[in-house]
């Protein structure tokens, strides 16, 4: 597994002090991890609409994005973008970006803005979100890199791994991994989050990392159809399987590194959202295999990053020299009307090829 895991407690650099957070983002994963936080930190949960704030704030919920699930006493919401940030701005502090790849340039932007017209030492700040920036195919850290460019002594991060937000909301057990080429980032990060009901491994491979959670909801995606379709248990295994090889091979092009994509990031977070229940990329896929369009499937607000992204991940294959068939079958049905039964019988005559590359015996 990639990364290790570090307890919050006797390790070595471990944040002395209060410890102050603020997430940008009152969307189901930005709740959830607010809600986590709150438990060891002074949190500040910062959202664009003033009803869920007040909602947040007097009723303990957000009956938007987890609706029936009960909140914090602690947790404090404000619709006030630059309290937010001052919240967390200090030596001890960090901010955890809960917007989607759309919305990290701007809010990256923002932030960055505040923070260099303050005088206070500058928090970590960590992303959350999943994908290839659907115009310029850039992962969230090139976005964010991009964003700080002027203050490059900046702590950045992210945090991802096997996770559906309504499970962390409940209190229920979740393992996640944080990446950063700054180890104090990662250690912040762990004095507030790793504990009972959560357990953080560490990790310096931020491309992997990313490059993992993208591409799992195209394979999401890819069985969902064919679980749709009723192709049974079988294909959804060869799905998965040869799904993660495809990862790995665009990962490793990219500056990946290998073991990151046998880790929660890589096969952890495949298997949930390639097969449960809560999984939007996955519900995305039954609804397409059901005979549904992409728009009618996205019907109701969902949201599928998947989708959003995998025209830009294919553009990466290109550009990188590697071959992503399920990527490219997922936008064939996605984008060019393709049959999804015609799609998984073009994957099934492809060419016969070994599973791993031949390496002679030594």
């Amino acid at each position: 597994m990639s990364g290790r895991p570090i307890e919050a407690s006797g390790m070595p650099g471990t944040m002395a002090g209060p410890l102050r957070v603020s997430v940008l983002g009152a969307g189901s994963w930005g709740t959830a991890l607010a809600a986590l936080a709150c438990a060891r930190a002074d949190t500040m949960l910062w959202g664009r609409d003033p009803g869920t704030v007040a909602q947040i704030n007097t009723q303990r919920l957000n009956a938007r994005y987890l609706p029936g699930i009960s909140l914090p006493l602690r947790l404090q919401a404000s619709h006030d973008f630059e309290a937010a940030v001052a919240h967390a701005q200090g030596d001890k502090g960090l901010i955890i970006l809960g917007v989607p790849v759309a919305g990290m340039a701007d809010t990256c932007a923002r932030l960055a803005q505040q923070l260099a017209q303050s005088a206070q030492p500058a928090p970590a700040i960590i992303w959350t979100c999943k994908g290839f920036h659907h115009d310029t195919g850039q992962l969230p850290h090139e976005i964010a890199q991009a964003a700080f460019a002027s203050q490059p002594d900046t702590r950045l991060g992210v945090l991802s791994g096997p996770s559906f937000a309504r499970e962390v909301a409940l209190g229920l057990p979740v393992a996640l991994t944080v990446a950063s080429r700054q180890a104090e980032t990662a250690q912040r990060v762990i004095a507030v989050m790793h504990g009972e009901l959560a357990r953080i491994y560490s990790s310096t491979d931020v491309i992997g990392v990313e490059v993992g959670g993208a591409l799992k909801n195209i394979m999401a995606i890819a069985c969902g159809v064919s679980d749709g379709l009723g192709l049974g248990t079988n294909a959804r295994a060869a799905l998965i399987t040869r799904g993660l090889a495809e990862m790995q091979r665009l990962g490793l092009a990219m500056g990946g590194q290998a073991e990151t994509f046998a880790g929660l990031t890589g096969l952890g977070d495949l298997v949930l959202t390639a097969t449960g229940d809560l999984s939007r990329n996955r519900k995305v896929g039954l609804a397409i295999g059901a005979g549904k369009t992409l728009t009618q499937a996205l019907e109701g607000g969902v949201t599928a990053e998947g989708a959003r992204c995998a025209q830009a991940a294919l553009a990466l294959g290109a550009r990188f020299g590697v071959d992503l068939p399920i990527t490219e079958a997922v936008c064939r049905v996605l984008f060019d009307s393709m049959a999804p039964r015609e799609a998984v019988s073009r994957l099934l005559a492809r060419e016969a090829r070994p599973e791993s590359p031949y390496r002679p015996p030594s």
